[in-house]
């Protein structure tokens, strides 16, 4: 780990000074041995999936899985960050004082990033795709449950940067999954100038305790959808099926419905019928409309990545909001209506990082937001909120012109 952490330290002015045309084609070389070490990495991923079989949920063994469609989307996502704008270099801000000083704000990279992830190998790419294209080296600790697809795709991205003559070391797994190697990149100070836990509350929640380095809180979704008294219903159960059924084991998969009691006696049966897969944990208003599992207070307080939905009724916009307040962990909510006023209470009173009007919080995606793909979705607000790209990847630096100037 020492000698990971002072190679990337050390490397870190050479990635900085890299031009886009330079990080464009090390992009472009790393998605075309992503495709060519393909039998490769799904090798290892059998190997990682054969492993994890007794140990993890069957919606977690989707999120480790890899196909030949998955692997292509990964490399496609590379290039889509190549397609994007280069984050450094850009004058944010300037200004020339009275006494001709010019002052410039000027985006900078990161230096070392460390990210810290779970069970989806397909993070490796999109991570080591950004931190590549903001002028950042990388250090990646995935879990134990895919270092063998991790490690087959950071050899192969290791073989893109060696084509077009970059260090390989601009990208590193760590090979030690145990806690220690976590907590030594938690506490790496003076070599890792952010760092960024991806996964589950337990994850960001160790981070958060543990790091001395700067840390942000990323990923942990008790999203919310709230279907208000004047919804289309159709539109409403077609929300709540996408967001819940399409991919549970995601952070932006919606794990609380709240329903207005106005409509809920026409609204829970018609949603039952539409999702027989998922479990309803009810409240006792829900659990006298339909039939479900009586839901206990930390329902509303858990991230399930599984085919359950904590139900509530709730007694207008203002409760749904307030419920929200309680009990989001920030992520997504989402509200149903056809209500003006609804629509802006709802709006303006949740501080969440996406506040969703008729649609999914599932749309809670660096590729769907048009940031080619994501390091991971901030929670916070310090320094960066929502789906994480390229821009949050830099910092900046003010850089001063004078004539000689003295004060």
């Amino acid at each position: 780990m020492k000698t990971m952490l002072t190679n990337a330290k050390a490397l870190k002015a050479d990635i900085a000074r890299l031009t886009t045309q330079e990080k464009n084609a090390a992009l472009f070389a790393m998605a075309d041995a992503l495709l060519a070490c393909e039998a490769e990495i799904l090798s290892a991923n059998a190997l990682d999936l054969e492993a994890a079989q007794a140990s993890i949920s069957t919606v977690m063994l989707d999120r480790l899985r890899l196909s030949s469609q998955r692997i292509a989307g990964m490399a496609q996502g590379i290039r889509d960050v190549a397609a994007l704008p280069d984050p450094v270099g850009l004058t944010l801000e300037e200004h020339t004082r009275a006494d001709g000083l010019q002052i410039q704000k000027v985006s900078v990279p990161m230096g070392v990033i460390a990210i810290i992830y779970e069970s989806r190998p397909n993070v490796t790419s999109d991570a080591a795709a950004l931190a590549l294209k903001s002028g950042n080296v990388c250090i990646l600790r995935g879990g134990k449950e895919a270092f063998r697809s991790a490690n087959a795709i950071v050899e192969a991205l290791r073989s893109g940067l060696r084509k077009v003559g970059i260090s390989p070391y601009a990208i590193n797994l760590v090979q030690d999954t145990s806690r220690e190697s976590a907590t030594a990149l938690m506490t790496a100070n003076g070599y890792v100038d952010l760092l960024i836990p991806r996964g589950g509350a337990g994850l960001i929640n160790a981070c958060v305790r543990t790091a001395t380095v700067p840390c942000i809180a990323t990923g942990t979704g008790i999203c919310h959808v709230y279907v208000e008294k004047t919804a289309d219903l159709d539109m409403a159960a077609a929300i709540i099926e996408n967001a819940k059924t399409s991919r549970p084991s995601v952070c932006n998969a919606e794990e609380v419905l709240l329903v207005d009691k106005e409509i809920a006696p026409a609204f829970l049966p018609m949603l039952q019928q539409r999702i027989p897969q998922v479990e309803l944990r009810l409240d006792e208003t829900a659990a006298a409309i339909i039939s479900g599992t009586p839901a206990t207070p930390a329902d509303f307080d858990t991230e399930f990545l599984d085919y359950i939905l904590a139900v509530k009724c709730v007694d207008g916009v203002a409760e749904a909001v307030a419920h929200i307040a309680a009990h989001s962990t920030g992520h997504s909510e989402a509200i149903v209506t056809q209500n003006k006023e609804a629509e802006q209470v709802f709006v303006s009173g949740v501080d969440s990082a996406a506040v969703y009007v008729n649609a999914s919080t599932r749309f809670t995606d660096g590729g769907e937001f048009g940031l080619g793909c994501e390091m991971g979705i901030s929670t916070q607000k310090l320094h960066a909120r929502g789906p994480m790209g390229l821009r949050e990847l830099t910092t900046y630096k003010y850089v001063i012109h004078g004539t000689g100037h003295i004060r």
